[in-house]
C-alpha cells in the first residue's frame, strides 16, 4: 500500500501540515507570472485548449501503445505480471496515462515501487509531482547514485526515499537530475494564449461586437431612443415572419452595420498562432490540433506526418525513456521492455500488402511474422520461410558444381557411347 494518495495534496499555505515548498507556494499564488501578466501553473494551463489537447495526445497515445518484455537481445516474449497489472485499482493503461500526463505537464513522473516480502516490485503507485523534490547527495553503499526524493504524504509528513523506492521518469532536461516542465518553458506562449481568450470574452461581453448602429440627426432623449430601438428589434428580430421583410425607419433614422475591424481580424490570427506555437513546444503536428487550413485534411500527406510524429518525437522524446528506465529498474538485466510501435507506423492497406509481399519473397518474413505485425495469432506451419530459387551470390557462376535437372542438359550415357 502506498503512503501517498493518487491525486494532489492540499497546498494551502495556511494549513500548518503542508510545508512551504517552492512548488506549493507557487501553486497557491497562481503559478508563474508571464510577460502578458497572466499567471500560468501546470494545472491552470489546461484551460487553454491547445495545451489540453497536446497533453491528452501525448498521454493518450503513449499509454495505449503495448509495452512488452523480451529476453534481452531477442524477440522472445516474456510475461511480466507487474507491467500487465501494476496497480490494485487502476489498469495498466490508466497508470501509464497518468505518468505521461505528469511528464507532459511537470516534466517528471514519479511512481512508488511497492515491494513484497522478497523485495520484488509488485505494484506501481503514481505520485503527483507537486509532492516531490529531487536532490542529489554524496553516494553511499545504500544509495550508489546519491539521488534522493523528498515526498510529502497525505498527512503532511515528508519522507526521504531513494531510487529503490521511487521510479523516476524525467522528460528532457539539462542537469541530469530533473526534467524540464514544458508548461514552465512555454509559460509566455501559454500566457499569451490565455490572455487572448480572456480578451475575446471581454470583447463580446462589453458590446463592442454589436451588429450595427441606429443613427438619426434629431436629438433623442432616453425614452425616445429606447422606443426606436424596440421598434427596430421588433421589425428585424428573429423569427420566420420577419425573414426578408423590409424595415421602415422614421425620424430620419438610418442603420449602419458594423463589420469586424482589422485589429479584431488580427486578434483571431494571433489566437491561431498561439495554437501553432503550443504545438511546437509539445512537438505535436498542427493537423492533430485541428489546424488544417494550410494543408489537406485527409490523404497520404497527413498519414506521413503522423508517422513522422511517431518516429521523430513520440518515440525518442517520450517512449524510449520509459523503455530504458523500466528495463533498468523493473524487469532485470536479462529482460528488456520495448513498445510495439508497428500499429502506429502502419501505412495504408495497399502499402502494407506490398511491403509484406516483398519481405516474404526474399525470405525475411514468414507468414506468422506478418500475422504478428497485423496483431493476428500464428497458424500451423506459418513459421516456414520461402527462399527464391533464382537468387545467387553476386559474382558467382550459377552453373558451377550444379547438376543438371533430371531429363535436361543433354543425352544419357548410352547414347553418348554410341
Amino acid at each position: 500500500m502506498s503512503l501517498f494518495g493518487l491525486f494532489e495534496r492540499r497546498s494551502n499555505p495556511e494549513n500548518p501540515s503542508v510545508p512551504l515548498t517552492s512548488s506549493s507556494l507557487l501553486e497557491w499564488l497562481g503559478g508563474m507570472t508571464t510577460s502578458s501578466g497572466k499567471q500560468v501553473s501546470e494545472k491552470g494551463a489546461l484551460a487553454m485548449s491547445a495545451v489540453y489537447r497536446c497533453v491528452g495526445l501525448v498521454a493518450g497515445v503513449s499509454s495505449s501503445v503495448p509495452l512488452h518484455t523480451y529476453q534481452y537481445g531477442t524477440h522472445d516474449r516474456v510475461t511480466s505480471r507487474l507491467l500487465n497489472d501494476p496497480h490494485p485499482e487502476l489498469t495498466a493503461l490508466e497508470v501509464w496515462r497518468l505518468a505521461y500526463t505528469h511528464r507532459a505537464m511537470w516534466g517528471n513522473a514519479y511512481l512508488q515501487k511497492v515491494r513484497n516480502g522478497a523485495g520484488q516490485v509488485r505494484e506501481l503507485w503514481p505520485v503527483t509531482p507537486d509532492r516531490a523534490i529531487v536532490d542529489r547527495e554524496k553516494p553511499s553503499d545504500a544509495n550508489p547514485s546519491g539521488k534522493y526524493f523528498y515526498v510529502t504524504d497525505d498527512w503532511g509528513v515528508t519522507h526521504r526515499l531513494t531510487p529503490y523506492e521511487i521510479l523516476h521518469l524525467p522528460s528532457w532536461g539539462y542537469d541530469g537530475l530533473m526534467g524540464l516542465s514544458p508548461i514552465a518553458a512555454a509559460r509566455n506562449a501559454i500566457g499569451l494564449g490565455l490572455s487572448a481568450e480572456e480578451y475575446g470574452a471581454k470583447l463580446f461581453a462589453s458590446g463592442n461586437m454589436m451588429g450595427g448602429i441606429l443613427s438619426t440627426e434629431q436629438r433623442l432623449n432616453k425614452e425616445q431612443a429606447d422606443t426606436l430601438k424596440a421598434r427596430w428589434k421588433a421589425r428585424v428580430g428573429s423569427g420566420l415572419d420577419n425573414a426578408h421583410d423590409v424595415a421602415v425607419l422614421d425620424s430620419g433614422a438610418s442603420f449602419t452595420p458594423v463589420t469586424m475591424p482589422a485589429r479584431d481580424s488580427q486578434f483571431l490570427e494571433s489566437r491561431t498562432f498561439s495554437v501553432e506555437e503550443i504545438g511546437r513546444w509539445f512537438g505535436v503536428p498542427h493537423f492533430l490540433l485541428g489546424l488544417t487550413a494550410k494543408s489537406t485534411s485527409w490523404g497520404t500527406g497527413l498519414e506521413q506526418q503522423a508517422i513522422g510524429w511517431v518516429k521523430f518525437d513520440l518515440h525518442p522524446t517520450w517512449l524510449a525513456l520509459t523503455e530504458a528506465r523500466v528495463t533498468k529498474e523493473l524487469t532485470g538485466a536479462t529482460v528488456q521492455a520495448r513498445y510495439k510501435l508497428e500499429g502506429l507506423l502502419r501505412g495504408d492497406s495497399q502499402a502494407r500488402a506490398d511491403f509484406y509481399r516483398v519481405m516474404r519473397d526474399v525470405g525475411a518474413f514468414s507468414a506468422n511474422d506478418i500475422r504478428e505485425l497485423e496483431d493476428l495469432g500464428p497458424v500451423e506451419g506459418g513459421d516456414m520461410r520461402l527462399q527464391p530459387l533464382n537468387y545467387t551470390p553476386l559474382g558467382s557462376d550459377p552453373y558451377d558444381d550444379k547438376p543438371a535437372p533430371s531429363g535436361q542438359g543433354g543425352q544419357d550415357n548410352d547414347e553418348d557411347e554410341d
